[in-house]
């Protein structure tokens, strides 16, 4: 991408870690044993998106591609929650698309004012004072936090303008869009002189405007990667309506009309939709033209039954009338695109039993393999009674107590899962 002009990045993000639930009793004078007060963990912060109109580039994710939210606060004694997390929030360009990378689904379309969260934070764990019952007065466990979700997102910018300027290069596209509006663009008479979108308010009257977007030139070949221009087609999928600016004079040894049907033919070799969007078709250069040639090209576009507007940017001649035919156009067509979320999350809710293998190891050790266990287990005194029964009632809604069961499992054998080791029991 040439310059400082960043419209596709990758990034990988991650919700905060929830806080640990505390395990603690109450202690104060005169009280010999006082019951569980632990605490809940806090919440993870979570990754928000947000659309800030003072960016135009995805420039700052060349430089850091990973965003991790921070985690919430462990829980303390005396039923003291820990404190939540602050969200981490991401500012991007406003008409920036979110995708998931793997799949290419819609995650998020910022082209509103409202934040998005993208991947949430996870959900404190419960201290012990939760789990007290009549028949179990002293638990010594609690839980932990869950973990953040993670998403690999990719991020592409396309630019929100109403109306895009199309066409070979230096057809006359950047002085055109100088013309019309305040926008300043560098001109001069080489190919190649835009390297980057260009936007402009176009003003019609005073509460009536349109954002026109000049796309820098696309060349034969642009759909299959062929210079700049498949670079900024993303730009045109949302513009109601293209502006096709033709050189009608052939000053550089080009025909018009070849030139009209190629980039329409980029058009739909990059997307069978934006083939269809209305077009007006704006014969540029025509002071420099002969009326001959500006009429033959006249009956061609309009036999295709499109508009056909003979202008000169340099002079222009044919231009005050273009900003209001243009708006009158945008009036009966429905409002910029806007794409809908398309990616789902998993949801392991719904999953009655977690991925899991158990095996016998020894004539009275077995082994758990079920990462996702290990960390139910880190909140679990295994030392404790009461707390070593609750584990393996969680054990067995798993499934994981039935297959060591049928593996011959007996009391007081040895059970490893990662890096924990303790005594089957009834």
């Amino acid at each position: 991408m040439p310059g400082n002009f960043i419209d596709v990045a990758t990034i990988w993000v991650h919700g905060g870690k929830g806080g640990d639930g505390c395990v603690s009793f109450h202690r104060e004078k005169f009280v010999a044993a006082g019951g569980p007060d632990g605490g809940d963990g806090g919440r993870g912060g979570s990754i928000v998106f947000v659309a800030d109109d003072n960016l135009s580039t995805l420039m700052d994710f060349r430089y850091k591609r990973k965003y991790t939210a921070p985690d919430g606060e462990n829980g303390r004694g005396a039923r003291q929650k820990g404190r939540d997390a602050e969200d981490l929030v991401i500012r991007v360009p406003r008409g920036t698309v979110l995708k998931e990378a793997e799949s290419g689904l819609v995650v998020a379309d910022l082209s509103g004012d409202e934040p998005v969260v993208v991947a949430k934070g996870g959900r404190g764990g419960w201290g012990n004072a939760r789990f007290a019952t009549p028949t179990r007065q002293i638990p010594k466990f609690a839980k932990p936090g869950l973990p953040g979700e993670e998403l690999h997102l990719t991020l592409e910018l396309k630019v929100i303008a109403d109306v895009g300027l199309i066409g070979f290069p230096n057809v006359g596209k950047s002085t055109l869009i100088s013309v019309i509006s305040a926008a300043k663009p560098k001109i001069a008479n080489y190919h190649f002189t835009t390297l980057t979108p260009v936007l402009g308010v176009v003003r019609v009257g005073p509460e009536q405007s349109f954002v026109c977007a000049d796309i820098p030139g696309l060349i034969e070949g642009a759909a299959e990667g062929v210079g700049l221009g498949h670079d900024f087609l993303r730009h045109v999928e949302r513009c109601r309506l293209l502006l096709h600016v033709v050189d009608v004079s052939g000053c550089e040894g080009r025909d018009p009309k070849q030139d009209f049907e190629q980039i329409n033919h980029e058009l739909e070799g990059f997307s069978a939709e934006l083939a269809t969007r209305p077009q007006i078709v704006l014969g540029n250069k025509c002071d420099i033209a002969a009326p001959e040639q500006v009429e033959e090209f006249r009956q061609y576009i309009e036999a295709r039954g499109l508009t056909f507007l003979p202008i000169s940017a340099a002079t222009r001649q044919g231009i005050d009338g273009l900003p209001a035919l243009v708006w009158q156009r945008l009036s009966q067509l429905p409002p910029v695109k806007v794409y809908e979320a398309q990616y789902v999350r998993p949801d392991l809710s719904n999953q009655p039993k977690r991925p899991f293998t158990a095996q016998r190891t020894g004539e009275h050790e077995f082994s758990v393999d079920a990462p996702w266990l290990e960390r139910i287990l880190a909140g679990t005194n295994v030392e404790d009674y009461e707390s070593l029964q609750y584990f393996q009632t969680q054990l067995g809604d798993s499934g994981i107590l039935d297959e060591l069961v049928r593996l011959g499992v007996e009391e007081n054998d040895t059970i490893k899962i990662g890096e924990y080791e303790f005594d089957y029991v009834y």
